[in-house]
């Protein structure tokens, strides 16, 4: 009897022993992979080692994080609250601003919150195109950016849609009327698979709404990709440096930290101004009368950062050939000009962005002056001169993407032989005959 008391008491302590090595196993496992994703995050947030050379420009791309943050968290309390159905959607959203605790602060930061958005991404992807992003060899973060993009333009809208005034349900009508220019039958097919039926109605209002809650996830995995590219090459810097001749770089923290707290703190001033004091100023007037398919508004006008793109799509008469600009208009003609970039016209080795090159910086401003128009031709009613304006503000629109490559390449052949010239045809880095003209 007591030796099988003292077997058992044995056998006992061996699994005992056992289960605690398992145990204390998985244990170590968990502490390493925390380690790791803790040496990750310092790594790449504290520690990461920048260009000394960045300005504030280079803070909007940390803006526009922010800002998806703000997006994705009053979205998802929004939703708890936002009924999708074409009775009581409109409904929904008085009831979120009149009854809902603080609903009117989240409906009003969620709604400006886009164009804030919007914003930043801009002037992001402005910064980026002036000084080089375009370029070599940051492929990768160029094209994780343009998706992320045409994402955005197609989450912002369907999100307009969503609270069923007059010019949600028919800026749905009249934007995915547009599929109908697909091949035979996949123009049926599609627009009456968005549609629910054969026309927009609450089935469509109810398919958006589970688009708009899907798609910003998926932007926050690109978000994700587009900051893993952009770690591991580098960050580019005004003088155009790459990181292996970029010897002025300091830690992320506590340099950047600053400068980026400081563009918060400027962004949320503005932001929360517009939301606490004119909540509604960025809305259209027509969108707060409830939906009604047998009143047409007189002018169908998008939000504002849909204008440019909205003016290049109606300043077409033929309906394929207008979307086909807008869709070129919104990404494509940059990836295009990227492939054209890289592959044929100009030596990745060479980093000279627009802000480089003098005719290319002109080119530039003049592009932003003409994006501007067309944002503000988009808002104009269609007619006397404001068809033929946005014509031509169109034409300037697709001309400059066909000529800044070729423009460029011109350009960096000029200052190649120029230097190669004035050092007597000796061999010079090309990263050191940099110039930078100030126009």
């Amino acid at each position: 009897m007591l030796k099988f008391f003292n077997n058992n008491v044995a056998n006992n302590n061996v699994n005992f022993i056992w289960k605690n090595s398992i145990n204390n196993n998985k244990q170590q496992k968990v502490r390493l992979a925390f380690m790791k994703v803790f040496d990750i995050v310092i790594k790449h947030i504290v520690f990461y080692p920048t260009s000394g050379s960045l300005s504030y420009l280079w803070g909007f791309g940390s803006l526009a994080g922010l800002m998806l943050a703000v997006q994705l968290i009053t979205g998802i309390i929004l939703a708890m609250h936002f009924q999708p159905s074409a009775s009581m959607a409109f409904e929904s959203v008085l009831r979120i601003v009149n009854d809902v605790p603080s609903g009117w602060c989240l409906r009003a930061v969620h709604a400006n919150g886009a164009s804030f958005f919007f914003f930043v991404v801009y002037i992001h992807m402005g910064r980026g195109l002036y000084y080089g992003s375009l370029l070599g060899p940051r492929a990768w973060v160029w094209l994780t950016g343009l998706i992320i993009f045409l994402l955005m333009m197609g989450t912002g809208f369907i999100g307009y849609c969503l609270p069923w005034g007059q010019m949600s349900l028919w800026g749905a009508t009249v934007i995915t009327n547009l599929l109908s220019v697909l091949i035979w039958p996949l123009d049926i097919i599609i627009v009456e698979w968005l549609w629910g039926g054969f026309t927009v109605t609450g089935i469509t209002l109810n398919r958006f709404f589970s688009l708009h809650y899907l798609l910003p996830f998926v932007i926050l995995a690109l978000v994700i990709a587009h900051f893993y590219f952009l770690h591991d090459i580098s960050s580019g810097n005004p003088q155009g440096l790459e990181p292996t001749k970029d010897l002025a770089k300091l830690p992320f923290y506590t340099y950047f930290y600053n400068k980026d707290f400081a563009g918060f703190l400027l962004l949320m001033t503005l932001f929360l101004m517009v939301v606490a004091f004119y909540p509604t100023v960025l809305g259209h007037s027509d969108n707060f009368i409830k939906a009604n398919p047998f009143v047409t508004p007189a002018h169908i006008v998008p939000e504002w950062y849909f204008l440019p793109f909205y003016a290049i799509l109606r300043s077409i008469s033929n309906k394929l050939l207008g979307v086909l600009a807008m869709l070129v208009g919104a990404a494509l003609i940059s990836l295009l000009t990227y492939v054209t970039f890289n592959l044929w016209l100009i030596d990745t080795e060479v980093k000279r962005s627009v802000a480089d090159l003098p005719v290319s910086k002109i080119m530039y401003w003049l592009f932003v002056a003409n994006f501007l128009f067309l944002g503000y031709i988009g808002a104009c009613p269609i007619e006397e001169p404001y068809y033929e304006l946005g014509q031509i503000s169109a034409v300037i629109f697709f001309a400059y993407w066909l000529l800044l490559p070729f423009v460029m390449a011109v350009e960096n052949m000029i200052i190649d032989q120029y230097f190669f010239k004035a050092y007597n045809g000796t061999t010079v880095d090309p990263r050191l005959t940099r110039f930078r003209v100030t126009v």
